[in-house]
C-alpha cells in the first residue's frame, strides 16, 4: 500500500495576521508556518494504512523553501519519503495552478491512494483535491471521516446534512480528508532525528514540464487584486445593575431593541 500525501505550508492559525507592502500578500514577518491542519488528517490516515498493510508514505509539497521544515515535520511523524517542487509564491491561491504542478508531480509515482486534506488553511478554497483528482483522471471523494482500504477498493464515510453518506470506489484514487477521521499523532524525539538525516527531494517546476510564469500569469484561473483585514470590532458596552436590576434589564431590553435590532 503506498500512499502519496500533498501538504501545505501554512501559517500557524494562532498567527497575527498583517498585510504587506504591495497589498496583496500577507507580511510573512513574524509568522510561524506549520503543516496546515487538514493535511495532518491525511498524514495520519496514509501512516495507519500502512502501518496496517505495508507499503510507503510520500509527501509531496509545492512551496518556497520554507516549505522544507514542514516536510520534515512528516518525515519526523513517519513519512517514509518527501518531495518538494520549489516555488508556489506567484500561483498563492490559484487552485489549478497548484493542482496541475501536484498532478505533474505524482503521476509517474507508484501509489494506490493519494490523500489530502479538505482544503488548504490559508487560502480556504477546498477545490486542490477535486482538481487533481480529475487531472490523474482518478475517482476521490472528500470531507472524508471514515476510511477503510481493503485489496484494490475502498469505502468512505462522508458528513451530509442529516446524515453519513458512504460511498466506495476502485483504488487508485485521491481522499479528501477532514476532522474527526483520526487523532493526528506527533512527532517523537526519535523521528525528529532522523528526519534530519533523510534527504528531501527536490524539483523544480520546469522540470515537471509545466512554466510556471505562465501558470501565474496567461494560464491564471485566480488572481488577487487587494487583501484588506477586517474593520476593527467597536468596544461592547457594559450596564451595570448591581445597584437596580431593573433598570439594568430595562436598559439591555432597549440596547437590543433600538440599536442591535434584535428584538
Amino acid at each position: 500500500m503506498n500512499c502519496i500525501v500533498c501538504m501545505t505550508h501554512v501559517p500557524d492559525t494562532a498567527s497575527i495576521i498583517k498585510i504587506g507592502p504591495d497589498g496583496k500578500h500577507i507580511d510573512e514577518s513574524g509568522i510561524k508556518w506549520i503543516v496546515s491542519p487538514y493535511d495532518e488528517y491525511a498524514l495520519e490516515a496514509a501512516l495507519q494504512l500502512v502501518e496496517a498493510q505495508g507499503g510507503e508514505v510520500t509527501v509531496v509539497c509545492y512551496g518556497p523553501a520554507r516549505a522544507e521544515a514542514g516536510l520534515r515535520e512528516c518525515l519526523a511523524r513517519g513519512a517514509h519519503k518527501a518531495v518538494h517542487v520549489v516555488g508556489g509564491e506567484e500561483t498563492l491561491g490559484d487552485s489549478m495552478a497548484i493542482a496541475k504542478v501536484l498532478a505533474a508531480a505524482v503521476k509517474d509515482r507508484e501509489y494506490d491512494v493519494v490523500l489530502c486534506g479538505v482544503k488548504g488553511v490559508g487560502t480556504d478554497n477546498s477545490q486542490v483535491p477535486q482538481m487533481l483528482a480529475e487531472l490523474l483522471d482518478l475517482p476521490h471523494v472528500t470531507n472524508v471521516t471514515k476510511l477503510d482500504v481493503a485489496e484494490g477498493t475502498f469505502t468512505a464515510e462522508r458528513e451530509v446534512e442529516g446524515g453519513v453518506e458512504v460511498v466506495e470506489s476502485p483504488l487508485p484514487a485521491v481522499v479528501a480528508a477532514t476532522k474527526g477521521l483520526n487523532e493526528p499523532r506527533y512527532a517523537s524525539l526519535k523521528g525528529i532525528m532522523a528526519a534530519k538525516r533523510k534527504p528531501v527531494e527536490k524539483v523544480e517546476v520546469s522540470a515537471l514540464g509545466l512554466d510556471e510564469a505562465a501558470l501565474a500569469g496567461a494560464e491564471a484561473t485566480y488572481s488577487v487584486r487587494a487583501l484588506e483585514l477586517p474593520p476593527a470590532k467597536e468596544a461592547g458596552k457594559v450596564i451595570q445593575g448591581e445597584d437596580d436590576p431593573k433598570a439594568a434589564a430595562a436598559e439591555l431590553a432597549r440596547l437590543l431593541r433600538d440599536e442591535a435590532k434584535v428584538i
